[in-house]
């Protein structure tokens, strides 16, 4: 069905690229599985595995969509260029994370604190809620 569609509407030789494209995706696969037997949290959106729950650090973040969680550190995950942003605690140089798998944008990685007092950060990552769930081994 999809390849009729594509077939009728598409000129025929853009019509082997975008089935391939559909083909491709359909059967893409995440770059890091966690284990089963680990508590796991995934993208919401496409679930990928994101980070276990073992390297949870802290449930006391905001992020612009809400609460967030910051992660020692993270699986499935792209990070974009550092620049520098006001935050609530202070300057920090981050960089946005997305998604590997659906390229959604879930929150950031922390480069550079600019204060002593927040350097703990460095190198760790913050997921939002809104774009994360809970997979795996949760009662």
């Amino acid at each position: 069905l999809i390849r009729e569609s594509l077939n009728n509407a598409v000129a025929p030789e853009t019509a082997a690229v975008s089935q391939a494209t559909v083909i491709m995706t359909r059967s893409k696969t995440f770059q890091a599985y966690l284990p089963n037997c680990h508590r796991t949290y995934s993208c919401i959106h496409c679930r990928a595995h994101l980070a276990n729950h073992d390297e949870l650090i802290s449930k006391s973040f905001q992020g612009s969509q809400g609460r967030a969680y910051l992660f020692n550190s993270v699986v499935n995950v792209g990070c974009g260029p550092a620049e520098e942003r006001v935050l609530l605690t202070g300057l920090h140089a981050v960089a946005d994370i997305y998604c590997e798998n659906c390229k959604t944008t879930l929150g950031w990685k922390y480069e550079h604190a600019f204060e002593s007092s927040q350097k703990y950060k460095e190198g760790k990552f913050i997921i939002e809620l809104a774009h994360m769930i809970k997979d795996n081994g949760w009662d």
